[in-house]
């Protein structure tokens, strides 16, 4: 079983592809002990708030990252980004919207919303696990959050 305490990174990701690659990626190169993979907004704001599956779920650990897909189910990734970064319990997460879309709107409503970084999808696999792999020795090994 997974403990759903110590995740370092928590990956939002309805595509079973991009999530089976960016998993890929980080485990490649040696980034994050713990990850976990979440496939929709709900489950996202489910556990960072202890609530559904996760209900009891020790909230001081947090994520050092979020990287977070904006196209999903049940809630969208802007409605989690927005919820995320205006509770005091979870607004110091750093966020990497990890998306497809380069419309320009989703880009302002997101860096407007708080996330820390904007990163689209490159095409190419190889150009995705590199971009991955980078975010993860970024915001794993390199970045100091606040405590």
């Amino acid at each position: 079983m997974i403990d759903t305490n110590a995740a370092e990174i928590l990956l939002v990701e309805d595509n079973p592809g991009d999530a089976e690659l960016t998993i890929r990626a980080l485990r490649k190169n040696n980034i994050a002990n713990s990850i976990i993979h979440l496939k929709d907004g709900q489950q996202a704001l489910d556990y960072l708030f202890g609530a559904g599956q996760y209900l009891g779920r020790d909230l001081n650990h947090k994520p050092k990252v979020i990287l977070l897909d904006l196209k999903l189910p049940k809630l969208n990734g802007i409605e989690v980004l927005k919820e995320v970064k205006s509770n005091p319990l979870t607004s110091k997460i750093p966020i990497v919207a990890l998306t497809s879309s380069k419309e320009n709107p989703d880009i302002e409503q997101c860096y407007g919303l708080g996330v820390n970084s904007y990163i689209v999808k490159p095409i190419v696999i190889e150009d995705f696990i590199k971009v991955v792999a980078d975010l993860g020795l970024y915001w794993v090994l390199h970045n100091q959050a606040p405590e």
